[in-house]
């Protein structure tokens, strides 16, 4: 008789329950500052194993000044990806060797794949968006996007695509709301620069079919500015790219009885788009949807 064959490696990702990495164990991973609170691990794992793939996702915390090293240890280390997450989204993109179109056009990457020892950069976060909004009538229609940073340019790159007509950018600091203005308004998709006080305008509420919070506001529990919801249309939707918690922003939503979206969309089809990067496989997303909503309520 024949030597007995061992079974493929994909066949014991698990022994007693436990999850095993081998030496064959394709690496890839989450660099931020914090990453602790990130359920993209969980989200990610759980594909692979649906999958039978030998693949992991772990978490690798970078300090600010340390981003330069880590990304260019990554091929050196045998690592095929990363995500990258606050505060490196932009540093990362003067640091890749190539990014896409859609990661320059937003002046951020979030998702980075190793490709023959060098770093390919890109921006999945615009998938995320769209995926997560494509139950929302947009096109034609007005938006009020919170914040100035890096998630609202991935944000007006999404309503871009789906055509909104008008874009009102209401922001602590209004230079930076008018940076946005001037790099994305264009004929069609005009974007309006607003101080956040902005958000308790009726006259401002009263014409968006949507509001985006893009801020960390509410994040670790902070108050959110008065809003004047109930002068929006009662068809407004209001959607945090927060996840995972029950922020002000979303409360005072609720109360007013407007429809209500956290991140958990966005993160979940953003992350199915780096897993299709990374392996070249359809993403489960039905797996990653119940581990998130299983984290969530943990």
């Amino acid at each position: 008789m024949g030597a007995k064959k061992s079974p493929p490696v994909e066949a014991n990702r698990r022994v007693r329950g436990r999850l095993v990495v081998r030496g064959s164990t394709r690496v890839v991973g989450i660099i931020g500052d914090p990453v602790q609170h990130s359920l993209s691990p969980l989200m990610h794992n759980a594909a692979f194993e649906a999958l039978g793939l030998d693949w992991v996702y772990v978490p690798f915390p970078v300090k600010q000044g340390a981003l330069r090293q880590a990304l260019r240890a990554l091929p050196a280390l045998g690592i095929l990806g990363a995500n990258v997450t606050v505060p490196h989204k932009e540093a990362a993109l003067r640091l890749v060797d190539e990014a896409s179109q859609v990661a320059r056009k937003v002046g951020a990457v979030n998702t980075i794949v190793v490709r023959s020892g060098r770093l390919y950069g890109e921006n999945t976060d615009v998938h995320g968006v769209r995926q997560a909004l494509r139950g929302v009538a947009l096109q034609g229609s007005s938006v009020l996007v919170i914040g100035a940073g890096g998630a609202a340019r991935a944000v007006l790159v999404a309503l871009e695509e789906a055509a909104v007509s008008q874009v009102i950018v209401a922001n602590r600091t209004l230079a930076r709301a008018r940076s946005l203005q001037r790099r994305f308004s264009k004929p069609g998709f005009r974007v309006e620069a607003f101080p956040l006080t902005a958000v308790n305008d009726p006259q401002c509420l009263s014409r968006v079919r949507l509001v985006v919070n893009t801020t960390s506001v509410g994040l670790h529990g902070e108050s959110f500015p008065t809003m004047a919801i109930k002068a929006s249309p009662l068809d407004c939707v209001f959607f945090d790219l927060l996840y995972g918690r029950s922020t002000e922003f979303l409360r005072q939503a609720r109360q007013a009885r407007r429809e209500v979206m956290d991140g958990t969309e966005m993160l979940l089809h953003q992350g199915a788009e780096a897993f299709r990067l990374w392996t070249g496989r359809r993403p489960p997303i039905e797996v990653m949807r119940t581990a998130l909503q299983a984290a969530s309520k943990a």
